[in-house]
């Protein structure tokens, strides 16, 4: 006699795995599985070189006094690059702003005399540079805000050395080949300044509206040529 088929309420019964016969499942090799669960070891070391986090003060402090260097040579012998565009940074902008406020002051025992004067240049070459920045972007400028205060900045560089000179010459007797002198020194100086910042934003304005984003950097360091010029200690 056949044994009745017991039902799974059955007492005398086992439940079965919920998960039985997974086991004889075999899985073929001919299925292809994407993706990878480790790092490439290139890409560890490539992170491991462009991360900071070990390097030094000193060591990062001469990067960034190397990379000031190079934007300052970049200055100096204008061409078009983007090298002052795409590693933009403040320091230079702002070691130059300093140096023409402190060569700008006059000598005086009243304090009050230079304050307002460091000020004055601080302000003035500052505003200056983010007016032309929002001109730049009114006028349709592909150039980030940042970088153009960057290179605007950077262009000074030929005005700074310009005051130099003239403080140089006005230790001599003053007179009007000295005046010739200075006024010659800061011509060419204004003119280094503005072909070297153009040579960097040019491209970034329409072709139709360059002179509208060029004239205002004209003023810019006309002003800024101005303020050497007719400066006495």
């Amino acid at each position: 006699m056949a044994e009745a088929a017991q039902s799974p309420g059955d007492p005398g019964t086992s439940p079965k795995p919920l998960f039985a016969g997974l086991s004889e499942i075999a899985i073929s090799r001919d299925i292809p599985i994407e993706g990878e669960i480790t790092i490439p070891v290139r890409s560890r070391i490539r992170e491991f070189d462009t991360s900071t986090l070990n390097e030094s003060v000193r060591n990062t402090i001469m990067r960034d006094l190397k990379s000031v260097g190079k934007k300052f040579m970049h200055v100096l012998y204008p061409r078009k690059s983007s090298a002052l565009l795409r590693d933009w940074d403040l320091w230079g902008p702002l070691i130059l702003c300093v140096a023409l406020a402190l060569m700008l002051q006059k000598g005086s025992d009243n304090e009050k005399d230079g304050g307002p004067q460091f000020a004055e240049v601080f302000v003035i070459v500052w505003f200056g540079a983010v007016t032309i920045t929002l001109n730049s972007k009114l006028l349709g400028g592909n150039i980030s805000f940042f970088q153009s205060l960057c290179v605007l900045g950077y262009c000074i560089l030929p005005l700074t050395v310009a005051l130099l000179i003239c403080r140089l010459i006005l230790l001599a007797e003053q007179g009007p080949i000295n005046f010739m002198i200075r006024l010659f020194v800061v011509i060419v100086m204004f003119a280094w300044s503005v072909i070297a910042s153009t040579a960097f934003l040019a491209d970034s304005q329409p072709p139709n509206r360059k002179a509208l984003a060029v004239y205002p950097v004209f003023l810019f360091y006309f002003v800024i040529s101005w303020m050497i010029l007719t400066f006495t200690p």
